[in-house]
């Protein structure tokens, strides 16, 4: 994410001097305390900001929003590995992003927030009057538990504050952090999404006396200190929030116009299907629409003729990151290159878009689709510089030749492609041979390449099927298993997968994330986002040339000779993206003129409408 802020305004109030594990901070006088971060030049809002713009700073407050999910909970707490977990609980972090400014952070526990220019340390200054809900403030100690409890709770927190070495009170409401290097431009705003937990809850006991364990499920709903709060949980069936009228921070810039629902509640359903039938007959309010079959044949029901149902895209200035069948190449049948390619020539790209999703999708062609680091035509003079050093450990045609996805068009291209596939897999040692009348595959050692693809909902199985046909034809040995919500996230978790949907959303400001999608220690990390297994150095070196790039043209190219060696690696199967969301919602509800560019803000900064809900209650 951040690049040089130096020309943020300065904030008055400066706290005294600190002394942090043997570093001599500067006068107070003459640290820079500023009100937000950014990683781009410079950011929108001043300090006297009042709102954001894309909220309605005089929305009314009231009404409820309901919305569907489909599968279940199994816990609240949201910072244990173990468990599903339903919304139930929401802590404040130190800073807040803006959703009309990629990569930006204001102040929301933190009114101010300092760093040297070399980013080895951050310095934030905690709201006296921030509060948990039970009225406890929110102290230097909360922010220390919470940064050393949720690396101890979760190894995807342990993995992404791995660079903070120390952290320390350095003044009566002052949390200073220390980092393991110099120059992460990052590692100021990550260390400001951290949530802020009430350290007196989670080292407490429950109503029962049994001491409580921030590592382990509960369905005893945590303490928060967020705009919303559960007042009512029906296991695995429902949640419900209900605004905190005397929420701390509601007056805030950063809050005024948003959280207008008085209600927000999730209702769980076990099948996609039962909980679209749910939306029709109105029993939720809001729906994203996944499924490009129910988007083009599914929305005409009675409710959508009348008007009382919403139909609406609603474009973003968004990244598409990649979404793929990830193969996981800690399987000794991925390890090969050419096992991986021939998986791409045999998937009909064409055929589905067509005949399943109604043409709906543009096929990925990159790990930064729609933005300016997707890596097009050759490399630049720029990128060579970076790729060049790499040479001996990136496939030749990083250097060559442009990345471009097989077209399965025609019949006459779909048989070259199947030609093409077959000729990889013989070439990687796999022989046809014939078993039972039936032509399957065969390595030296006699095993069948046998391929399972784990998927969690029945619409990812109308995809795979015909895939499925295509990779029998060469003989591999496909089987389909779909499997409830709970037990996926076990088995992705511990990667015990041969193919999955593998999805990497990405920012405009991609950096330390990048470390958990493609990087080495990453790969051997229960519940990283290394899906696929990847431990290539050459990967490593590209993601930290990302990590430390000095200047946006920098990051840009960096990007650029990553997506370059992540495609010819050919580690997945691309699938597609849109660059809009397909949302559809019952007609109760007010927004913005002008919604922000990066973020449906739904519910955030949407109202209940009164006028609109008695029209919708009379049709």
């Amino acid at each position: 994410m951040p690049m040089n802020r130096r020309s943020l305004l300065k904030l008055a109030g400066l706290a005294p001097a600190a002394k942090i594990v043997g570093v001599q901070f500067a006068h107070a006088q003459d640290r820079e305390f500023r009100h937000a971060l950014t990683l781009f030049d410079d950011v929108k809002y001043r300090p006297d900001f009042k709102h954001f713009d894309y909220v309605n700073p005089a929305a009314p407050k009231g009404g409820r929003v309901r919305f569907g999910v489909v599968g279940s909970f199994d816990s609240l707490n949201p910072y244990s590995f173990k468990g599903e977990t339903g919304p139930a609980v929401f802590n404040d972090a130190l800073l807040v992003s803006a959703l009309d400014e990629p990569s930006t952070e204001y102040g929301l526990v933190a009114s101010a927030v300092w760093h040297p220019e070399d980013r080895g340390t951050v310095v934030y200054r905690l709201r006296p009057e921030a509060r948990f809900h039970d009225g406890q403030p929110m102290t230097p100690e909360d922010v220390i538990w919470s940064m050393q409890a949720l690396r101890d709770s979760m190894p995807f927190y342990n993995f992404y504050y791995k660079n903070i070495i120390r952290s320390e009170q350095s003044g009566d409401n002052e949390v200073t952090f220390v980092f393991s290097e110099k120059g992460n431009r990052e590692l100021p705003l990550i260390t400001g999404q951290m949530p802020v937990l009430p350290r007196h809850w989670w080292t407490g006991t429950d109503a029962r006396g049994k001491q409580r364990d921030i590592k382990e499920t509960t369905l005893e709903i945590p303490l928060g200190s967020g705009a919303y709060m559960a007042s009512e949980v029906k296991p695995g069936v429902s949640i419900k929030l209900k605004r905190v009228p005397d929420y701390w921070a509601k007056d805030l810039p950063v809050s005024i116009g948003q959280d207008n629902f008085d209600e927000i509640e999730y209702i769980y359903f076990r099948d996609a299907n039962v909980a679209f039938e749910a939306f029709k007959s109105d029993q939720y309010d809001w729906r994203l629409e996944s499924s490009s079959k129910n988007w083009a044949t599914g929305y005409d029901f009675p409710a959508i003729r009348s008007g009382r149902v919403v139909k609406e895209e609603i474009k973003l200035q968004q990244v598409e990151g990649m979404q793929s069948w990830a193969l996981n190449i800690r399987r000794d049948k991925f390890k090969d290159v050419r096992v991986r390619q021939a998986l791409n020539y045999a998937f009909d790209f064409e055929w589905s878009n067509t005949n399943l999703f109604y043409g709906q999708y543009v096929r990925s062609r990159s790990y930064f689709n729609n933005s300016e680091m997707e890596a097009k035509g050759l490399p630049s003079p720029a990128e060579l510089a970076i790729l060049e050093p790499l040479k001996d450990q990136l496939p030749p045609e990083v250097f060559t030749t442009e990345f471009v996805n097989p077209v399965n068009d025609t019949p006459q291209n779909r048989r070259k492609n199947l030609r093409k596939a077959s000729g990889l897999l013989a070439e990687a040692g796999w022989t046809v041979t014939q078993d039972g009348g039936r032509s399957v595959l065969k390595n030296a050692r006699g095993e069948n390449l046998n391929v399972e693809f784990l998927i969690d909902t029945p619409l990812f199985e109308r995809i795979a099927l015909p895939y499925k046909q295509q990779l029998e034809l060469l003989g591999i040995a496909v089987t389909i298993k779909t499997v409830d919500s709970a037990q996926y996230q076990r088995q992705t978790q511990t990667f015990d997968y041969d193919v999955i949907v593998g999805t990497w959303p990405q920012s405009l400001s991609p950096g330390n994330e990048q470390r958990d999608f493609w990087g080495s220690d990453a790969a051997r990390r229960d519940g990283s986002r290394n899906l696929i297994g990847i431990e290539n150095p050459a990967i490593d070196k590209l993601v930290e040339t990302i990590i430390f790039a000095g200047d946006r043209d920098s990051l840009i190219t960096a990007c650029k000779a990553l997506d370059r060696a992540l495609l010819w690696n050919h580690y997945v199967v691309p699938m597609w993206y849109i660059d809009y969301e397909r949302t559809a919602r019952w007609d109760r509800f007010g927004r913005p003129a002008k919604l922000p560019d990066y973020s449906v803000g739904f519910p955030t900064v949407w109202w209940w409408d009164e006028e609109k809900a008695k029209k919708v209650a009379a049709t």
